[in-house]
Order: structure tokens, then C-alpha cells, then sequence
């Protein structure tokens, strides 16, 4: 076929590895046996003269195989279902004398049994499951086909030729970038393996281009608005480059299960020069804060236009970055949120959360840690790799937590069996069954170096799974999706088939767990407003006949939402007389001055609280987390909402501290209304507020968006959007 595989490598391959679909060596036009005869002029033979691949938006092509949306001006198709091309020749065509054939090659080293270089026969009837090309129209000079390609091809941006046979050999159609061909999963074929048989599903999961990604505290869900811009110009280039630079060999791009392996990698640049450079400490000198982000367009461009990572993202633009890519080559994806997201740092399945003999925590022993909430994704493909029923949605997780097989990456692991306690199985299920199945332990470490078990909460973790409803922007509550309600049958079993395959493992303590106490403690947070005072109320309980005397200690720390604590703000002591079968409150004032000026940027706030009972020294320990209420950006638009005419944004800020907001950036963006917009104000007084104008041409009709962000040296975090309906340009 080529010259290219002549080339020996050490006696071990025949040719170097296929691993770029952006790399190419071109077809020879002409592959001759022996000589041509003098006088023959293979001109006179069959040629081709042009090829037409029905590529526009509102041709079938692109509307049949739901790529409509694309901004990409080369054909788009999805695997296994048929498309039309046109081939117009010299003369008419033949079938009895005349041959020929349509070929698709990618990369740099085709091979027809890689699935790299693929012939393309002409039949009569289409073959499930194969390549063929049927003639559908044989007029004047033109022969149009309909081609099938296979559901199980390599996904990436084909080079398409014409092959003609004549008595001397083969001619081909020179290279010409106009018909290169992409190829996506297909969701809509049933012998995809990434396929999903409902249209909503289909329509939410593959094809809706902004999303909602949930946040926050679990008495305190927010929302935020993320554009995915999987159909963005550039976007599709950008992904698959995204497979070139983790040099994954193009055999394997059509197999979803080892491509959002290598796409959970890849989102992070821990070890392999990735999409995005993970940050935790607040310090965002040389890139743009995780929080000012509105989607993931910006962000796989500048990866792909600089080869550089981007900086910084944390797990919410993670998950976003890795949404888009899985949706753009076809994978059904969604973002999930867990909130109490265990990281179990020894792997033994269980939060160990060990106290001083006085009540505090010990930041010594202490290295587990729980996350406010964690953001993964979700992948719907079958898993042939494992037993019957574990395919469906599986867990992936490009946020850089744990190493896997040397890389930081996480699944794809089935959610079915993380339910079911199946962690034997590929890739991560025990890692995903810890995050969300885990039991969080308080034990007291004694100056004797005994350690006792205070208290187990085994429904601390995994408190609430969400994601984005189907059509709406609300939240759903996929948690039984992950585990069995605590205490049903179950549930247990579930976590004896965890211990079967050593996932979980005894509790690595010394000791009996204590009895129960018989006074409870517990608190609330109230109202808490960024810049305001709010208190702190914690409740006592006697459940008996004895009167008790109880020391408590409060302690208030800046958190990342990791759980991880960056400094202890608060810190205060008192002591209780509870006499039996009463109840006692204590109201504790958190002043704004306290927290402000520490404050990290998803602005959390964490509270222990431990009590220790004098008469019979049983601790008594609870926590909590608050995100505090902060400001909106205000999103107008004025003009007419109509694709093609012009419409006004305008994005507004109120600084409601009493304090200046400096080196303030606000960012705005809008799939298909407004590419992505940032300004700059150097400086934002108390309690004014500013404005920035600009001016757009929406392009994509129907329900969109506008999110807004903005971010400052003092105060981040801050959102806002506004909902679109954009009217069609009506036809003249």
C-alpha cells in the first residue's frame, strides 16, 4: 500500500508506534505494477474529479448524525450508521468495467488490521457491524454512495481517498484536507458500545453544551452554571490532541473504556504535561483562580494552541474540562457532585479522626481528610471487560488524587459495582467505594499510646450524590445509584463483599468502643453572611437522672473545601452545669473581623466542637461546615435576542464589604451568543458598584446562556447568569 512499512525497527516491529492522528504521511497517487506501457496515458482512464461530502450544517450528513452544531466546516459523522458522499468522474461510471473504492486512513503509519487504514468495498447490501459503500444513484458522471462505517471504529479525523483501478495499477485522489472525515461515538447505534437508548438521555448526556455543576455544603447546595462548548470551533481538534500528547496508539481510540482512562489522566497535568495544573493553596500568582473559570472552551484552546497546561483548575473544572472532551467525541457524560467526600489516604475504608485527651484534634495523627464536596464524572459505555451488568455509568475522576497503575487518574469504575461492593473489579472500585461508603471514626489517642474509640458515625460519608436533572437546570439525587440506604440489608451486604475482596479492612484501633453517653451535644451555624457576624449555638442533652458538668472547647477554622484546615480563626472554652433531664444552649459569636481577613476563596468555614463529660469522661464530638452567603454578578442584555442582530450585555457588581476590592478580573461567556469576554478593574470601593458593557451577535438559536464570574485579590467565587431564548432570523 505503502512505502512506509518497509522500514524495520529492531527486529521487534515492522513500523514505530501509530499514536497522532494530527501526524500524516500521504497516500502515493499512483501505486503501478511494472511499467506503463509507451502511449498509454492513464488519464484516459477512469478518474475522479471531485468529491462532494454534503458537509454544510443543514445537510443531511450533519443533521442525521446529530453534528449539526459543530463549528467545524470538514464532515462529522458518528460510527456505525450510514452517510452519503458524491464522487463525480471523468466520464460515466461502469460497474461492469470500471472499479473502484473509497479508503479512510489515519495517522502516520496505517495498517489495514489496526483499523488505520480502512478499505472501503463496494456492495450490494450492507453487513452489520462491517465497512461497505452502496451505489444509490449512478447519473451522467456522478455516483453517489452511501457508506456504513463500522460501530466499533477508531474515533478521530480520518483522510479520505479515492482509489481507481485500471490495468496497470491503482490511482488515487491526492490528498485534500476539504474531505477529511471526523468519526465520533455514536450513542444513537446500538452496537456502540457507548450506546443510550433514550433521546432525553441522548439530548441532555451528549448533546446539551452548558451544564450545572453543584457545590457548596450539604445544608447548603449551590449551583453554578458551567460551559462544556463541546461544539465550539476548535474544541473537536483540541480533544483529539488531547489522546495525541498522552501518545495513545490509535488502535485503541475507538475502544470508550481506554479512552476516558487516558482522558482521566489527561484533564491533569500531575505527571504527563496534562490539560490543567491542579492548585489547593489559595496562591494564583501566574494563571487565572479555579473559581473565575465559566467553562471549558478557553481552557482546552489555550492547551492546545500553547502545548502548555493551563493554570489552575481544582475538581469542579476537572470534572467541567473532562465533560466537554467525553461529550464532544460522543461518550454520554455527566458531572457528579458528593458531598462529605471521604479520602482515605491509607486505604483502609474508614475516616480515623484522632483527638487529644482534652477534646481537640490531632493534626499529627490526623491525615485522612473529608471533602465538603468532590466533583467526578460519570461515563455511560458498556464494560465487556467485566461480568454481565456492570456496565451502564461508570466512575471517572480526572482530579489528581491517588496514583493508578503509575499515573494520577481514577476509573473507569462501574457504579453498580461500587453499589454493590464489587471492588475487585477495574479500574479504582475501591478508591470510589472509600469516597463514598467510608466511616468516619473519632478516637482518642492517650499519652500511653493506647487509642479509644469514641464514637463510629457510619453515615457521615457520602451523604448526597447529585447531578444535573434531565432537561432542567434543578438537581437530582442519584445517591441510591452508589449505595444502599444505611441499615438495610443490603448495605451490609454490600460492605461484607467490600471486606471479601480487602477493601475494608478491621478497624485499626485498641480498645472497646465506648458505651453511649447519656448526654447528646449537637450545634447549628446561623444565617452566615460574608462580612457579617453570625453565631454559633450548641445544644446539650441529659437523657438521665444524674446532673452533669461539662467542659466544652469550640474551635473555627478556614478551610479548603478538601476539608483540609489552612488556620484555626476561633477558639473558645466555657463550661456547662446540666441538671437531669434538661436541655442547655450556649450561643457563641463569630465576629466578621475573626475570619475576613484569612479567607479562602469558596469562602468555607469549619467548626469542632468536643465536650468532655466530668463525672464519667465520655468526649462528646461533633463538625460542621458553612459556606458563607457571598454576592451575585448581575447579567442584562438589552436589544434583540435574535441570531444575527446585534444585543448589548451588561455585567454589574456591587462590592458589599467594607473593605476595597483590588485587582478585580470579570469574565463572561455565552455558547453560541457571546465568545469568551474578560475585563479588568484595578480597583472596587465599598459598597459601589461597576459596569461593563459589551456588544454580540448570537449565532446558535434556542435556550442558551450567559455566566458571568468574577474574582479579586480578597474575594472570589462570585457568579452569575442569565437565561436566554434566541429567536430564529426569520426567512426572507
Amino acid at each position: 500500500m505503502s512505502d512506509t512499512t518497509r522500514t524495520t525497527f529492531g527486529g521487534r516491529r515492522a513500523i514505530p508506534l501509530n499514536n497522532s492522528n494530527e501526524a500524516e504521511v500521504d497516500l502515493p497517487t499512483e501505486e503501478l505494477v511494472g511499467f506503463v506501457p509507451r502511449g498509454v496515458n492513464l488519464q484516459e482512464y477512469l478518474h475522479v474529479t471531485s468529491v462532494h461530502l454534503f458537509k454544510e450544517r443543514w445537510d443531511s450528513n450533519k443533521i442525521d448524525h446529530h453534528t449539526d452544531q459543530y463549528d467545524n466546516n470538514n464532515l462529522i459523522v458518528r460510527r456505525g450508521q450510514s452517510f452519503y458522499v458524491q464522487i463525480d468522474f471523468n466520464r460515466p461510471y461502469n460497474p461492469r468495467r470500471d472499479h473502484f473504492r473509497v479508503e479512510y486512513v489515519i495517522g502516520r503509519y496505517p495498517q489495514e488490521n489496526k483499523g488505520t487504514y480502512i478499505p472501503v468495498p463496494i456492495v450490494s447490501e450492507f453487513q452489520s457491524g462491517k465497512w461497505g459503500a452502496k451505489v444509490i444513484m449512478n447519473e451522467d458522471r456522478s455516483v453517489r454512495l452511501s457508506i456504513q462505517s463500522s460501530p466499533e471504529c477508531i474515533v478521530g479525523k480520518f483522510r479520505m481517498y479515492v482509489a481507481v483501478w485500471t490495468p496497470y495499477g491503482i490511482l488515487r485522489t491526492p490528498r485534500n484536507q476539504e474531505t477529511d472525515t471526523y468519526i465520533l461515538f455514536n450513542p444513537w447505534c446500538e452496537e456502540d458500545a457507548v450506546y443510550l437508548d433514550d433521546e432525553k438521555e441522548r439530548q441532555e448526556y451528549v448533546l446539551n453544551d452548558i451544564g450545572v455543576i453543584f457545590y457548596g455544603e450539604l445544608s447548603n447546595v449551590k449551583s453554578r452554571s458551567w460551559s462544556y462548548g463541546q461544539f465550539e470551533d476548535g474544541i473537536l481538534d483540541a480533544c483529539l490532541y488531547v489522546m495525541d500528547r498522552a501518545q495513545m496508539d490509535l488502535s485503541g481510540r475507538g475502544n470508550p473504556i481506554k479512552v476516558s482512562r487516558v482522558g482521566s489522566a489527561m484533564v491533569n497535568a500531575k505527571d504527563d504535561e496534562g490539560v490543567l495544573v491542579g492548585s489547593w493553596d489559595n496562591i494564583y500568582a501566574y494563571g487565572v483562580p479555579p473559581s473565575a473559570w465559566t467553562g471549558s472552551v478557553d481552557i482546552l484552546l489555550e492547551y492546545r494552541s500553547s502545548q502548555k497546561p493551563v493554570r489552575y483548575g481544582q475538581c469542579w473544572v476537572f470534572a467541567g474540562v473532562f465533560n466537554t472532551f467525553l461529550r464532544c467525541l460522543g461518550i454520554p457524560a455527566r458531572v457528579i457532585t458528593n458531598y462529605f467526600s471521604a479520602h482515605d489516604n491509607d486505604a483502609n475504608l474508614q475516616m480515623d479522626v484522632f483527638l487529644e485527651e482534652d477534646g481537640s484534634v490531632s493534626s499529627k495523627l490526623t491525615k485522612d481528610s473529608v471533602w465538603n464536596y468532590h466533583c467526578w464524572n460519570e461515563a455511560w459505555m458498556t464494560r465487556p471487560d467485566l461480568p454481565v451488568g456492570f456496565g451502564g455509568w461508570q466512575a471517572v475522576d480526572s482530579t489528581p488524587q491517588e496514583n493508578s497503575d503509575g499515573m494520577y487518574r481514577c476509573g473507569p469504575a462501574s457504579v453498580q459495582a461500587v453499589k454493590h461492593g464489587h471492588v475487585c473489579f477495574q479500574f479504582d472500585a475501591p478508591f470510589v467505594f472509600a469516597e463514598v461508603n467510608s466511616d468516619a471514626i473519632y478516637i482518642t489517642a492517650k499519652k500511653d499510646g493506647t487509642h479509644v474509640v469514641e464514637s463510629v458515625d457510619t453515615t457521615h460519608i457520602g451523604k448526597l450524590i447529585v447531578t444535573k436533572k434531565i432537561g432542567e437546570d434543578g438537581m437530582e439525587d442519584i445517591t441510591d445509584t452508589y449505595k444502599f440506604q444505611e441499615g438495610q440489608e443490603e448495605e451490609r451486604l454490600a460492605l461484607e463483599t467490600a471486606l471479601m475482596y480487602g477493601a475494608k479492612k478491621a478497624l485499626n484501633t485498641e480498645g472497646l468502643v465506648k458505651p453511649r453517653s447519656d448526654v447528646d451535644m449537637n450545634f447549628e451555624v446561623g444565617n452566615a453572611v460574608l462580612g457579617k457576624d453570625f453565631k454559633v449555638t450548641i445544644t446539650f442533652q441529659n437523657h438521665s437522672s444524674h446532673r452533669y458538668t461539662i467542659s466544652a472547647y469550640l474551635s473555627g477554622n478556614i478551610t479548603f473545601y478538601t476539608g483540609v484546615s489552612k488556620m484555626e480563626f476561633k477558639k473558645e472554652t466555657f463550661d456547662i452545669t446540666l441538671e437531669p433531664m434538661t436541655n442547655k444552649k450556649e450561643e457563641v459569636l463569630v465576629r466578621a473581623g475573626e475570619y475576613m481577613s484569612q479567607l479562602l476563596e469558596q469562602a468555607f468555614l469549619h467548626f469542632f466542637v468536643t465536650a468532655r463529660v466530668s463525672e464519667s469522661m465520655d468526649i462528646l464530638a461533633k463538625q460542621k461546615s458553612v459556606v458563607l452567603t457571598i454576592p451575585k454578578v448581575i447579567i442584562k442584555v438589552r436589544g434583540s435576542a435574535m441570531v444575527g442582530s446585534d444585543m448589548i450585555v451588561t455585567v454589574e457588581f456591587t462590592n458589599p464589604l467594607n473593605e476595597s476590592l483590588r485587582n478585580v478580573w470579570m469574565y463572561l461567556e455565552g455558547p453560541g451568543v457571546i465568545r469568551t469576554k474578560r475585563k479588568m478593574f484595578h480597583e472596587i470601593q465599598p459598597n459601589s458598584t461597576v459596569q461593563w458593557e459589551e456588544l454580540c451577535q448570537p449565532w446558535v438559536s434556542g435556550h442558551r446562556k450567559l455566566i458571568a464570574s468574577m474574582t479579586s485579590d480578597s474575594l472570589r467565587h462570585v457568579y452569575g447568569e442569565l437565561d436566554l431564548e434566541i429567536q430564529r432570523r426569520p426567512s426572507t
